[in-house]
Parts: C-alpha cells; structure tokens; sequence
C-alpha cells in the first residue's frame, strides 16, 4: 500500500487549502486515514482521522472548527480541508493508514509522503 499526499503550497494567513492523498491499495471500511503533520526538529503531530466506512471524523483541538476531513470512497481518496489558516499551522503534513482513529502515529501501518504547507503571516 502506497500513499501520497499532495496539493500543499504557501499561503498567506487567512487562506484555505486543500490536500488529497490517494492511495495504490483499497481502504478496506475497517480501516482509518489519519493526517498528521511535522516540523523540523519536532514530533509528528496528530491532525485529524476518519473512519473510511463511516465517515466519523476526529480532530485535535488544535485544528477543531477550521479543518474539515473527508473522503472519496470511490476514488480511494481523503481530503483534508484546511480553513482559516495560521502561521503555526506551516509543516509538512502526512496521511497515515489505520485500523483506529489514535493520535499516536506509531499506531499506522503506512505512510505517504508528505506535502509542505507554508503559512505566512
């Protein structure tokens, strides 16, 4: 299973982005796509999940009222939509695949590989 992140870029405080992430292999209903993010010399932080079958969304409080995860079962695809943007929201940003929606990354198998968001004030 391979997944990709992308659609990050630089924007300015205020702006809203989405990101995609696909993925080679199928998302089973079971399973969970997580978001997480990154800075440099900082632990990956935990962003945002959804269960795949249900739709049930979960987000860290940093983030809560202003990024909205979705996803396309379809096409295989979740999305992140980022509103209301903020400098500190600038990092590299991952999607994850899970079998439950947990803020700790050491609990999802696979990884894409990141996307760079850039906030500037």
């Amino acid at each position: 299973v391979q997944l990709q992140a992308f659609g990050g870029g630089l924007v300015q405080a205020g702006d809203s982005l989405r990101l995609s992430c696909d993925s080679s292999g199928r998302f089973l209903s079971s399973s969970v796509m997580g978001w997480f993010r990154q800075d440099p010399g900082k632990e990956r932080e935990f962003v945002g999940a959804i269960r795949w079958g249900r739709g049930s969304t979960y987000y860290a409080d940093s983030v809560k009222g202003r990024f909205t995860i979705s996803r396309d079962t379809a096409k295989n695809t979740g999305y992140l939509q980022m509103n209301s943007l903020k400098p500190e929201d600038t990092a590299t940003y991952y999607c994850a695949r899970g079998t439950s929606p947990d803020n700790n990354p050491g609990h999802y198998t696979y990884w894409g590989k990141g996307t760079l968001v850039t906030v500037s004030s």
